[in-house]
């Protein structure tokens, strides 16, 4: 059975896909895996960083598969499927915890879209990246045409998007897509995670918010979050809550 596994050692959360039989092709299922995996890490302080990888040697993940969405109808597909690949990515991609993507093989289509989602990625030598949307007739539907352009240069994204051309590793990694080109990408993933766990959760978190309120990556939900952590911190924000409590009304003193 298809299938995202969550394993928690210490202050790291792995995150697997388990469906080697279609090469980790992402079905409903896991994508529910994934949400309420997720909601977990999200609430979980004792996690410092997030790995996500593959089961096998020969894919990351190959896409979404197919048997999932190609019997739907044109509205259910872009109302349920896209949008809900949409909104689970998006949470990936806004998660507090530093996150690595583990590409332990080839990332084609939803793959590349969930590794994009990720704030850093390594790579196997052996590993390419594709978009071969146009190949089935639909186009790339989780921000392939959207945070995968922020992430690596506009003629690499079409070459994939519109050309159907797969880009190596080594290509990845010259524009920055890949932080890594090791054989065993769990185990650099898993000291990168240990050296995350050694700096201050609250900077690395803030430190976040700020990237992404810079690029663009929901610029609206980061500002609002620094500015919330801000006023958590004030003597006014604790004055109005006891005052609501009491009942009376609250003294502000701008502090």
């Amino acid at each position: 059975m298809s299938r995202i596994a969550l394993e928690v050692t210490g202050p790291t959360a792995l995150l697997r896909l388990e469906n080697i039989a279609k090469l980790n092709a992402l079905t409903v299922a896991m994508l529910d895996d994934l949400d309420r995996h997720l909601t977990a890490i999200e609430r979980d302080t004792s996690i410092r960083a997030v790995i996500l990888t593959g089961e096998g040697e020969k894919a990351f993940c190959i896409g979404a598969d197919i048997t999932e969405w190609g019997g739907l109808s044109p509205a259910e597909f872009a109302r349920h499927w896209v949008r809900d690949g949409h909104r689970v990515f998006d949470r990936l991609a806004r998660l507090s915890k530093p996150t690595i993507a583990a590409l332990n093989g080839h990332a084609f289509g939803g793959g590349l879209e969930l590794a994009a989602a990720c704030d850093l990625r390594v790579m196997t030598p052996r590993a390419t990246l594709a978009l071969p949307e146009a190949r089935v007739g639909v186009v790339p539907g989780w921000s392939g045409t959207q945070r995968l352009t922020r992430l690596i240069p506009e003629p690499l994204v079409k070459e994939m998007a519109l050309f159907g051309r797969r880009i190596s590793a080594e290509r990845a990694a010259a524009c920055g897509f890949a932080a890594g080109l090791v054989e065993d990408v769990l185990t650099l993933a898993r000291e990168m995670a240990a050296e995350v766990a050694t700096l201050s959760p609250r900077a690395t978190e803030i430190s976040k918010n700020m990237i992404h309120a810079a690029v663009g990556e929901d610029a609206g939900a980061s500002i609002e979050a620094l500015g919330s952590a801000a006023i958590a911190a004030s003597d006014d924000r604790a004055e109005g809550v006891a005052a609501f409590v009491e009942k009376r009304k609250p003294v502000f003193e701008g502090l």
